[in-house]
């Protein structure tokens, strides 16, 4: 017979309710009493039933995430955080690919809200225009991630995208680059700012921005790298090709220094790179790329907080939290 919380309660002469707090990791049990629970449970091999917790409490314990790609390494390794830091409290993910489409974004949207999950994620592949009514009419609370709407109010955790722009651009102007072109998203979000962050660190500096400069695609965490290397080219082909290239993400300036070399230029010294997220792989790559950190560990630390936080009171004012962004500088940008 499966061991019940009630049996531990027993076998230490406590209530239910101490064992329970002390399995929660609540501070108002005491350290010698939570060792006891925690060991007991350890040699009972006690397992909660979630479906018995949650027909009692009128909660699902779980927490739904729809991101546009599930293998791509920014929301990979922000979902791997986010899991951890809701594990620790007793609470799972469920994971969802909206394969950056739209409909497919609203259908598991609807399947994550049927299943009764207590909060729900979302890293939308939708432009940024207007506030979902799908989303609006959640009946769970809402958080978004990586990307906002406009107007509507709901949770937000993610990058302060336009410092992500200013941070990239000024670091191509301060190692001496004049022409300095973007490679950017369409419509959502972050694209929108990490554009307005670039414009202004030129604007500062007074440096023109010819419009062919900026080059804008969708689609870009399901084809990156493939997208990036076809927006190079398009740069590389105009009559005064640009010097330094600041790209949407990591995989798009991957693609877009493949296109630069093929074409028998040398970087940096030709053309330098500044990409976006900071992946693990982007300091062995054949040349190291420069980027932006976005921290998607400590993101999915930070999302994992305000989740809970909202399962446990869904109806409290919604909060922003951006998390500044940090330059990692290497060899696609610097010679050495």
């Amino acid at each position: 017979m499966a061991v019940r919380l009630k049996d531990i309660a027993r076998e230490l002469g406590v209530s239910t309710v101490t064992v329970s707090k002390a399995l929660r990791g609540r501070a108002d049990i005491g350290q010698e009493t939570r060792e006891r629970v925690l060991k007991l449970v350890a040699e009972m091999d006690y397992r909660p039933n979630m479906l018995a917790r949650g027909l009692a409490s009128g909660r699902s314990y779980a927490v739904g995430l729809v991101v546009p790609d599930l293998v791509h390494p920014f929301f990979g390794e922000f979902a791997r955080s986010l899991a951890g830091g809701l594990r620790a409290e007793g609470m799972a993910l469920i994971l969802a690919s909206s394969e950056d489409d739209p409909a497919i974004e609203q259908q598991e949207i609807r399947t994550l809200l049927a299943r009764g999950i207590d909060v729900l994620l979302v890293a939308s592949c939708r432009p940024a225009a207007d506030f979902p009514s799908d989303l609006a009419d959640s009946t769970a609370p809402v958080l978004l991630i990586d990307r906002q709407f406009a107007g509507g109010r709901a949770d937000f955790v993610g990058s302060d995208d336009i410092a992500i722009g200013e941070v990239a651009t000024r670091h191509l102007i301060g190692i001496g680059r004049k022409r300095i072109a973007h490679i950017g998203g369409h419509g959502m979000s972050p694209s929108l700012d990490r554009l307005k962050g670039f414009k202004r660190a030129l604007s500062a500096a007074g440096i023109t921005l010819p419009k062919a400069y900026v080059v804008t695609r969708e689609r870009f965490e399901e084809s990156g790298d493939s997208t990036g290397y076809h927006a190079m080219q398009e740069l590389l082909a105009q009559k005064k090709r640009p010097d330094a290239v600041f790209c949407y993400n990591d995989l798009s300036a991957i693609g877009a220094m493949e296109a630069a070399l093929q074409a028998g230029l040398r970087i940096p010294e030709d053309i330098a790179f500044v990409g976006c997220g900071n992946l693990r792989y982007a300091d062995y790559l054949r040349i190291p790329l420069t980027s932006v950190d976005q921290a998607s560990e400590r993101l999915g630390e930070a999302a994992a907080a305000r989740a809970l936080e909202l399962a446990d009171e869904p109806d409290q004012p919604a909060r922003t939290i951006r998390l500044e962004p940090r330059l990692i500088v290497r060899r696609s940008s610097v010679v050495g």
